[in-house]
């Protein structure tokens, strides 16, 4: 993974990476989304939290109570996990919600690891 061609998502890295360092792993998602939150704030970094995300379909507007964790600078889209490993279904999730939020630039970051550098996923449509 390199941030390098995305200043933003280097920032949003290095910002879970001091949180990581700081907590660790083994905590739930709440609390890590928590702690970025902060972290984001102090940066200056403007971001939404639990951002609604409807579906439509065949132009039925439906709410069905999907969130996105953050949305940094309204073009990112960062979902927090705490599992064992990420999965292909997270992917999957997170390229569904670039999709209908139209936005190109997710981060899937599992905070469930010793190095958190294991758990990074950047992904761009």
């Amino acid at each position: 993974m390199t941030s390098e061609r995305d200043p933003l998502t280097g920032k949003v890295i290095g910002l879970a990476i001091d949180v990581h360092r700081a907590l660790g792993p083994g905590l739930l998602e709440s609390a890590y989304e928590e702690c970025l939150c902060f972290e984001l704030e102090q940066a200056g970094i403007p971001f939404q939290r639990q951002v609604p995300m409807p579906v439509t379909y065949k132009s039925v507007h439906l709410e069905l109570g999907y969130r996105l964790d953050l949305v940094v600078e309204e073009k990112l889209v960062v979902e927090l996990k705490t599992v064992e490993r990420l999965l292909p279904v997270h992917e999957a999730q997170l390229l569904s919600y670039l999709k209908l939020g139209g936005l190109r630039i997710g981060l899937l970051i599992n905070f469930n690891v010793p190095v958190l550098r294991e758990g990074l996923k950047r992904l761009v449509v």
